[in-house]
């Protein structure tokens, strides 16, 4: 494989990984305060649709983006209330979640555009374009680190950049701010966050609105920074896997970095060789495309090790009286 064949594929991986991680670290902060999220992937799609919609409406792609992080927040609400105030299943309001957007997305875009669940396609102020960073141009000849940096670090939507910025930013909130000490600490210890006169329903909720925020970040940049345009399930179980990245990284910022430039990896594999030949036998597509998915279950079953959540998480808080 040579520089320019890695380099693209790399290329790839930055932008497959980008939602992932968004994705990945909103599951961070819900499930490190003790709510369990696996309603990532309804609050993706919303997000997608949202933004999609009314970028296409509007012209603006801004106000797209606006559009799809209340969206999430919106279906983040939802959550909290039934998990937190009502204390309910947090993992059947997670599902109920997922179904929802998949039903009314498709349903709302049917009656707004008419296009079998589609938005129209979304060009030039409607979408995200690439960013040419500076001396880009100028050090595309350098051999090695040109390219690298030009074809590789440059070229990219703004909300990449935003998603690799909120991993330091994600670990210095929750190592080194008071506010990250109660939100673990109410993860896994909400009696005595309750005790120290915090409010343990305040810390949750504040979890989960941070999560619907990078949930609308994350659909956002699908419906409008990777592709330009909303289509019915465009998340194609990115949720899911942004939590199976989640438990590989075992709850930890840096560490989900990593696991979702893994499963970015495997993604752009995926697209760029399709129909292997292999002495003679060519592999189909679809195990191409299923790969990720394979190697998702695979990795958490024999790599992962003793991946311990918070212990509080998935119970809903009763304070004693």
């Amino acid at each position: 494989m040579d520089l320019l064949t890695l380099l693209q594929v790399l290329d790839s991986t930055v932008r497959l990984a980008t939602p992932l991680l968004l994705a990945c670290l909103a599951g961070l902060f819900s499930e490190r305060s003790g709510v369990f999220d696996i309603g990532l992937e309804g609050k993706m799609l919303a997000a997608a649709f949202a933004s999609a919609a009314v970028a296409a409406l509007t012209g603006s792609v801004w106000i797209g983006l606006l559009a799809g992080i209340g969206a999430a927040v919106f279906m983040s609400l939802i959550h909290g209330l039934a998990s937190i105030t009502f204390r309910g299943n947090q993992l059947i309001s997670g599902v109920a979640i997922n179904f929802l957007a998949s039903g009314l997305t498709v349903l709302i875009a049917q009656d707004l555009f008419g296009q079998g669940g589609r938005t129209p396609s979304l060009i030039g102020a409607g979408r995200f374009e690439p960013i040419t960073l500076p001396f880009a141009e100028a050090l595309s000849g350098v051999p090695v680190l040109g390219p690298i940096y030009a074809d590789l670090i440059s070229g990219h939507s703004i909300l990449v950049y935003v998603a690799f910025a909120m991993v330091p930013l994600s670990w210095w909130v929750l190592f080194r701010t008071r506010f990250g000490l109660r939100l673990r600490a109410v993860g896994d210890s909400p009696e005595a966050v309750d005790t120290a006169g915090v409010s343990v329903a305040g810390l949750r909720y504040g979890a989960v609105l941070i999560c619907g925020l990078l949930c609308g970040l994350a659909g956002a940049y699908l419906a409008t920074g990777l592709q330009a345009g909303f289509v019915r399930e465009m998340t194609a179980g990115r949720g899911y896997i942004a939590l199976a990245a989640l438990i590989f990284a075992k709850w930890r910022p840096v560490h989900a970095l990593w696991a979702c430039l893994l499963f970015g990896l495997l993604q752009a594999v995926a697209l760029r060789y399709q129909n292997i030949h292999l002495g003679g036998i060519t592999i189909p597509v679809q195990v191409m495309d299923a790969l990720p998915y394979i190697l998702t279950v695979i990795i958490l079953a024999g790599f992962v090790g003793k991946a311990i959540p918070p212990r509080a998480g998935g119970e809903p808080y009763v304070k004693e009286r």
